[in-house]
């Protein structure tokens, strides 16, 4: 690992794997495990940066695939980098990509080379190659950046996942050499599909690279929650304990309290802001729609516990009225909250794991419930 990039263990889990660290960026520390927002433009959706620093974010995503297309690399880096684009001074990671372009289907083409698509802004061919994707984001200037990978569907047969697996890990290799910054860490991602076989060929391949951090990918493409669990359950132990371990495009409770029991120290996903637009809370665990008649004449803050500006400022009365008129500021104040709530949620795992209490204190949440997870699932695909 580069001399300003470093992981920290500071405690492991007596009874679990779970562990709290800090990985240390240019742009400051990440304390582990952790929950990231999700800033695909170069913004988090309807939060200015002030805002999202009071949630506690410490690390925000943006994405390569629509940054390029909208407003493009050489703007934002006219425009000083990403970090100074868009006013955010904490560290950055961006997604190479792959997720997006893999996700249009009918519209793409892949070959050994890269992957060729037609822009859905102006319908013009895009040919995004392991080099194209690390050159866009070493423009772009992120702490880190995502190797580019071939994120199989589900379902997908064994054959296909295996040959996406391999072309993968031949891709990071090209990303590898083509990678230019060192003030950038170049993470991997372990592919495999819901073949443990394949994931475990995969990540053990891709410890020996060496690599700053890696991730898990292709998961919450629409497996059961039980394969997901046990794909990360296998996977993350084969992992390097000294590197950071981040499992992509995943942020419930009980999907992050289960990850973190099996060794994973970062998450990101797109349901705070995306439940916020749909006028949905997050609340200790459960979801609130504030579009309910029990909420039009209830004055109590959304958590009396929150310590964020919504909760601290205004009523379910209130933000209730605002997600009925349809108010823009109701989507801010439920986009604030919801994300304090699931960083708070990652700050007290790991607090419990500092004082060896995990187990104890989350275990109910590594106890099996389909039903909620999948409810949790409606909503929360990545952007």
């Amino acid at each position: 690992m580069s001399a300003i990039f470093s992981f920290q263990s500071l405690a492991r889990c007596s009874q679990t794997k779970a562990r709290a660290g800090v990985f240390f960026t240019p742009h400051g520390p990440v304390e582990t495990p952790r929950f990231m927002p999700v800033g695909t433009l170069a913004n988090v959706k309807t939060v200015t940066p002030a805002q999202l620093q009071d949630t506690g974010a410490q690390m925000i995503l943006s994405n390569t695939y629509h940054l390029h297309l909208q407003p493009g690399e050489a703007i934002v880096a006219g425009g000083g980098g990403l970090h100074k684009f868009m006013g955010w001074n904490g560290p950055m990671l961006t997604d190479s990509g792959g997720f997006q372009v893999f996700s249009l289907s009918e519209m793409r083409k892949i070959s050994e080379e890269g992957v060729k698509f037609r822009s859905p802004h102006d319908g013009q061919i895009i040919n995004l190659t392991p080099e194209r994707s690390i050159e866009i984001q070493n423009t772009l200037g992120a702490d880190v950046i995502m190797a580019f990978d071939e994120c199989p569907p589900y379902p997908a047969t064994r054959q296909e996942v295996e040959a996406a697996t391999n072309r993968t890990y031949r891709w990071l290799e090209r990303c590898i050499m083509a990678h230019q910054r060192g003030d950038q860490a170049l993470f991997g991602i372990v592919q495999g599909g819901v073949y443990l076989d394949l994931r475990s060929q995969a990540a053990v391949a891709l410890a020996k690279l060496d690599l700053p951090g890696y991730a898990i990918g292709g998961v919450s493409v629409g497996e059961p929650p039980e394969l997901m669990a046990q794909i990360v359950k296998a996977t993350a132990p084969l992992l390097p304990p000294e590197k950071p371990r981040y499992l992509m495009g995943v942020g419930t409770y009980r999907e992050m309290a289960i990850a973190i029991a099996s060794g994973i120290d970062l998450f990101d996903c797109v349901i705070p802001t995306r439940w916020a637009r749909h006028g949905t809370a997050m609340v200790q665990g459960d979801r609130w729609n504030l579009k309910n008649a029990k909420f039009r004449e209830d004055f109590a803050p959304l958590d009396e516990t929150c310590p964020c500006y919504a909760c601290q400022n205004f009523s379910r009365a209130y933000i209730s009225h605002l997600v009925r008129s349809q108010e823009i500021l109701a989507y801010t104040l439920l986009s604030i909250h919801n994300i304090t709530e699931l960083i708070r949620f990652t700050q007290k795992i790991r607090e419990s794991i500092l004082s060896d209490r995990f187990a104890t204190e989350f275990g109910h949440w590594l106890e099996a419930d389909s039903e909620q997870r999948d409810n949790d699932n409606l909503l929360y695909r990545r952007d």
